[in-house]
Order: structure tokens, then C-alpha cells, then sequence
């Protein structure tokens, strides 16, 4: 027997009375259900020590920061995380790289060694923090391994120094079980591109990692990185010019990333600072057009060199606006057939072993 009108009325203003209840008590008790949900996924985390164990074998490459020195709320200053196997690598260590190791859910802990492609302070920033990370995650006894070309003991000696307090108090509070003194600092490994422009770095059966002379100048040495792991291979071109050493190293690999500046884009920076009379800032705009490559020139080297998939790095300017992004990739889809993407922090890339599968992701 179908309810009639007053019927219906006093079961829906039951069923809204009862669903206001249930609203108001979540809400009286939001701080007990927010402790609730934290403990749960703190302990899931702590739990988590070794990350690198659930991955499947092969290479991975994360984006623990897609930015450059502009102020950019989706990408950290430049950092890459590299995963072979059960090794992890960090190229380049930019602001935030520690932080945004830890939302990417990875253990600085299991850091095997650092690699710098040159020395601006916004490859270096969060260099200090990430050691520190490091050593006290691993309760590490033996300095971290950096890899970087000419000018790497000067810097790193630099950086030791201004950690080297921080570090004396962590001892002193924790005791020398979690924070011991001989594991703090670096274990500098230069290499020379001055004369030879490729260098092995590593060389097993199942890993190799080259670091190669590139078009930074006036910055020098500046260098890329190429890695393969079995039968998988990424190269990161660090900040470069178009580059014919780029394009040598990434013949036939899985995944480029490369860096990229739109000129069109920062051209229009400088004449906004142009007009409003900031000359200096107008200049640097020009300035630092010459000595990064345009998206459309990091395409064409995709193209020459037959990579399966380009990423985006390092990217300049900022994209706060959609449609900008647009306007970045205008022109890319001409030179390189194959899928691009604009990097953002925390952009993942997954290359199993024997096979020939990009998946593409995020962390988290």
C-alpha cells in the first residue's frame, strides 16, 4: 500500500534527523577519527623501510623535483631519483629533494650515491638535507658517495662546513648508535670531462651509469647522465643547450628527460619587466635564454636519436595557468611522434626488465 504524503514526510525529516546526528557526532569526535586515521597511516609508513623492495625489477625514474630557480608550487628545484634494480640513485639535489623523497614514499636511507651535473645553486640547495636525511635514515657508518665533475671537492667541502654543527648536535642528542660521527659528509668521486667527454662511472653486467660533457657554458664543466639497467636505459640530460652529445648518449634508449625553457614564454617575463622598470630582472630574462634548450629543439633531439618517450625537466618558466602548458609544448608533437610529458614532482616511470613497457604514474 503505497504511504501517503504525511507518511513520506515524517520518514524523510527520520532519515535527515539521522543523518545530521551522525554528522554532528563525526564532527564532536573529528579529533579522536583524525588520530585514528594518522596512527594508521604513520604505521603503515614506518613499516615501509625498505620501499625499494616491492618495485618489480627493472629501472625507475622519478621526479623528486621538475623545477628550476623560479618559485613553482608543483615542481621542487632539479632533482631525479633513479632506481636499478635494488639500487637508488639521486641526480642532482635541488631544494626540497629530501622532502619530496619522503612524499614520494622513498627511504634517503637507501641512497648508493648522489650525482651532480654542475654546480648552480639550484642543482645544489637541498644537497645538505639530503645528506643528513641520508645518514640518519641508514644510521649510515660510511659517508655518502657524490659523483660530480671538476669542482666537486670545493663545493662539497663547502657544504660539509655548514652542516658539520647540525651534525655534532644530532650525535650529541641521539648518541653515536643513530647518528655515527664517521657516517656524516661525503665521499667525493670527480671525474675529468675536460679532455675525454664521456665517462664510465659504473660498470657492472647488470648496471652502467656514463656521465657526458655538455653545453652549459658559460657554465663548465657541465655533464648528463646515461644509465642502463640489463636491458632498459634512461639519460637525463641535465641543463644543456641543444646538444650533440645528448643525442649521441640517448640513441635508441626508453626514456629521455630533458631539460627545456620556452623562449616564447620568458621572452614575455622580460618584457613585463621591461615595462615596469626593472631593467636587471629584464636582463636576466634575456640572459638565460641562451644557454637551455627550447622544447621544440629537446623534441628534435628525441627524434634524431629515437627515444621511446621524452619527459620534461627542469621546466622554465613556472605553468601556473593551464593553457600555458599549451603554449610550452607548442610545436613538440611536429619533431617527436612519440608520448611527451611536462614534468611534475612526483612523476613516476617504470621500466620492467625484459620487456619494453613505460607505465607511466604517480608517487603517491
Amino acid at each position: 500500500m503505497p504511504l501517503n504524503r504525511s507518511a513520506s514526510v515524517r520518514i524523510a525529516g527520520a532519515i535527515v534527523l539521522t543523518v545530521a546526528a551522525v554528522v554532528i557526532a563525526v564532527y564532536l569526535q573529528r579529533a579522536a577519527v583524525a588520530v585514528w586515521v594518522a596512527e594508521r597511516a604513520l604505521l603503515r609508513i614506518a613499516a615501509n623501510s625498505n620501499p625499494l623492495s616491492s618495485l618489480e625489477d627493472g629501472l625507475h625514474v622519478g621526479l623528486c623535483g621538475a623545477g628550476s630557480p623560479f618559485p613553482d608550487p608543483e615542481r621542487s628545484g632539479p632533482c631525479t631519483v633513479v632506481i636499478a634494480g635494488r639500487d637508488m640513485f639521486v641526480v642532482d639535489a635541488g631544494g626540497g629533494s629530501a622532502v619530496q623523497l619522503a612524499r614520494m614514499q622513498l627511504n634517503p636511507g637507501q641512497l648508493r650515491a648522489v650525482l651532480l651535473t654542475h654546480y648552480h645553486s639550484d642543482h645544489i640547495g637541498g644537497l645538505g638535507d639530503l645528506l643528513l636525511q641520508r645518514w640518519i635514515g641508514a644510521n649510515a657508518s660510511q659517508p655518502l658517495p657524490v659523483y660530480g665533475p671538476q669542482g666537486l671537492q670545493q663545493m662539497l667541502a663547502g657544504v660539509e662546513a655548514a652542516y658539520r654543527l647540525d651534525a655534532g648536535y644530532r650525535t650529541a642528542h641521539h648518541g653515536e648508535t643513530v647518528a655515527p660521527p664517521a657516517g656524516f659528509g661525503t665521499e667525493p668521486r670527480p671525474f675529468d670531462v675536460s679532455v675525454e667527454a664521456r665517462r664510465v662511472l659504473i660498470d657492472s653486467p647488470s648496471l652502467q651509469v656514463v656521465a657526458f660533457r655538455v653545453d652549459h657554458g658559460p657554465v663548465s664543466p657541465a655533464v648528463g647522465y646515461r644509465f642502463r639497467y640489463k636491458d632498459r636505459t634512461v639519460v637525463i640530460s641535465g641543463d644543456t643547450r641543444r646538444s650533440a652529445a645528448v643525442q649521441r648518449e640517448a640513441q635508441g634508449v626508453d626514456l629521455l628527460v630533458h631539460e627545456a625553457l620556452s623562449p616564447q614564454l620568458v621572452r614575455m617575463m622580460e618584457h613585463s619587466f621591461a615595462r615596469a622598470e626593472r631593467p636587471r630582472l629584464a636582463q636576466i630574462m634575456a640572459d638565460i635564454r641562451n644557454y637551455h634548450a627550447s622544447p621544440v629543439e629537446a623534441a628534435q633531439v628525441a627524434a634524431a636519436a629515437g627515444v621511446r618517450m621524452l619527459v620534461f625537466n627542469h621546466i622554465v618558466p613556472p605553468l601556473p595557468v593551464p593553457g600555458l602548458e599549451a603554449k610550452f609544448l607548442e610545436g613538440t608533437a611536429k619533431e617527436f611522434a612519440g608520448p611527451i610529458q611536462v614534468g611534475r614532482d612526483g612523476d613516476w616511470f617504470s621500466l620492467p626488465a625484459g620487456g619494453r613497457r613505460i607505465e607511466r604514474s604517480r608517487r603517491p
